[in-house]
């Protein structure tokens, strides 16, 4: 019996490695500040949600079946929970049993019984939460985990492992056959069901001795070392079995605790999120590139500033490139990091900040951010950029999609713009959709004047005062790079425009 809750036909695996463009991708995105929401400090938690934020989906039918299972969870977030916390009592529990002689067959033949009485124990509770919230559950993930355990963990079941379990502590002794062989040493020894009436009263109290006895003089040392030898033989297989069934449920335990501990964790992100009235909702997905959304907002920065934020509605459906452009500090990256976490979660069977999220199923999700500059680096900024870049390449999939921020903005704006024509020409004739957030005009403008039906350009707000809404709309690229703006911020004080035009030299002047 498996849990199955967040993918059909296998366990979740949390011991995932993200290999340097996924690592990219989580920071860049700041998808650690929705797992620690998601967390609450639980480590278990923690670990699930890093670890499935990094595996986003790319079948259809994972991602439905995961998103069915996640509306279930947010429709009964206290029986998630109970569900998340029952394995953890009965894991607690199994670690206090006393594991007294487990170097011998029968030490583990005790232990075992032991730790499975205490399995059955909770399975026993496990099936009744379930019967008693399976009702108000609609996804095939939880239906069928819930049938699962009514079927599996039976009235029948249960009494069939009491009876066993009881007969396997032996309270009148081991029954064993065997044969004797060479040099008359008992072989082909072999475990025999014990009688399942109770000896006699007088050979209970000792009074008489069963037929066939052999009783072992006092201090026998050697003798009593022979039985326990043969007694380990005939328990020897049994050991193993039951030391399996043991191993199988603590498996089953732990696997129930991780796949749970993600609906744990959508709920406390959803809380969060809509704890600052922000809106959240599940995604649908179309077959045309591009997005539509309506009120996209950046999560994370709601979690780190613990206010709302400003969103945006934008129609970009059948788009294939996304240009950004506009002032500094207008929001562009603001919204290319939404766009990325709307589409991680939407992969992943969560719901998105937004009030409604429309996208292409995506094959592989890469990001390409400027760095800051590092002083240990060997080589220069541009060298390491289209480094990255031959990776994020030589990854991206027919159907992916790339969110570019401010790339091959360490070169000359002639050569930054040349290569970021020749890489986005290639990527769409690929099939890869591209977002880029960039001030590389040169680029921007030349795009525009292809006026490609598939390429969509945006620019981030600005007033003729310097004010920003951050919002993004659909504009055409601007020459201005507004210099005022940045003079004010470096310097802090209002460049007076007089200032920017050219003093002409006196006619005196050589």
């Amino acid at each position: 019996m498996r849990p199955r809750l967040l993918y059909r036909d296998r366990d979740a695996t949390v011991e995932y490695q993200p290999d340097e463009l996924a690592r990219d991708r989580f920071v860049d995105l700041e998808l650690g500040a929705l797992v620690r929401s998601m967390a609450h400090d639980d480590t278990t938690v923690e670990t699930v949600a890093t670890a499935m934020l990094h595996q986003p989906l790319n079948d259809p039918a994972a991602v439905a079946y995961r998103q069915a299972a996640v509306r279930d969870a947010l429709a009964n977030s206290e029986t998630i929970l109970e569900l998340y916390q029952a394995p953890k009592r009965a894991l607690d529990e199994v670690k206090k049993a006393y594991g007294w002689g487990l170097f011998t067959p029968a030490g583990v033949v005790h232990h075992s019984i032991e730790v499975l009485r205490i399995h059955v124990r909770h399975l026993q509770a496990l099936r009744e939460l379930a019967r008693a919230n399976a009702v108000k559950f609609q996804s095939q993930a939880f239906t069928d985990f819930f049938a699962a355990l009514g079927q599996d963990v039976s009235d029948e079941w249960l009494g069939q492992v009491t009876v066993l379990l009881t007969e396997l502590t032996f309270p009148h002794g081991v029954n064993a056959a065997a044969t004797l062989g060479t040099a008359n040493k008992a072989t082909g020894i072999t475990l025999t069901r014990p009688p399942l009436t109770r000896p006699p009263l007088l050979v209970r109290l000792g009074f008489r001795r069963p037929d066939h006895t052999f009783t072992l003089p006092d201090r026998d040392e050697a003798g009593y070392k022979a039985l326990s030898e043969l007694k380990d033989r005939a328990l020897d297989p049994i050991a193993d079995a039951l030391g399996q069934a043991a191993d199988h449920l603590t498996g089953f335990w732990n696997a129930l605790r991780t796949e749970a501990a993600f609906f744990v964790g959508a709920c406390n992100l959803h809380n969060a999120l809509t704890s600052f009235q922000e809106p959240v909702a599940l995604p649908t997905f179309h077959a045309s590139p591009g997005f539509t959304c309506t009120g996209l907002y950046d999560a994370a920065l709601v979690l780190l500033s613990g206010s709302p934020v400003v969103a945006n509605t934008l129609d970009l459906n059948h788009t294939t490139v996304t240009v950004i452009t506009g002032a500094n500090r207008g929001g562009k990256s603001t919204l290319l990091r939404s766009l990325g976490q709307a589409t991680v979660l939407a992969h992943c069977g969560l719901f998105v900040p937004a009030e409604s999220f429309s996208t292409a199923l995506r094959t592989t999700i890469h990001t390409h951010f400027t760095r800051e500059e590092d002083a240990d680096r060997t080589s220069g900024r541009l060298d390491e950029e289209l480094a990255r870049m031959s990776a994020t390449v030589d990854a991206a999939q027919p159907g992916g999609l790339i969110l570019l921020n401010e790339s091959f903005a360490s070169t000359n704006e002639r050569e930054g713009s040349e290569i970021a024509r020749n890489v986005i020409g290639a990527l769409r004739d690929s099939g890869v959709s591209v977002a880029f957030v960039t001030h590389l005009y040169e680029y921007a403008s030349r795009a525009h004047e292809e006026k490609r039906t598939d390429t969509v350009f945006l620019r981030a707000g600005r007033e003729d005062d310097g004010h920003r809404d951050f919002r993004i709309q659909r504009g055409i690229p601007l020459p201005t790079s507004f210099g005022a703006d940045l003079y004010e911020r470096i310097f802090g004080t209002t460049l007076d425009p007089d200032e920017l035009q050219p003093t002409l030299p006196s006619q005196g002047a050589r």
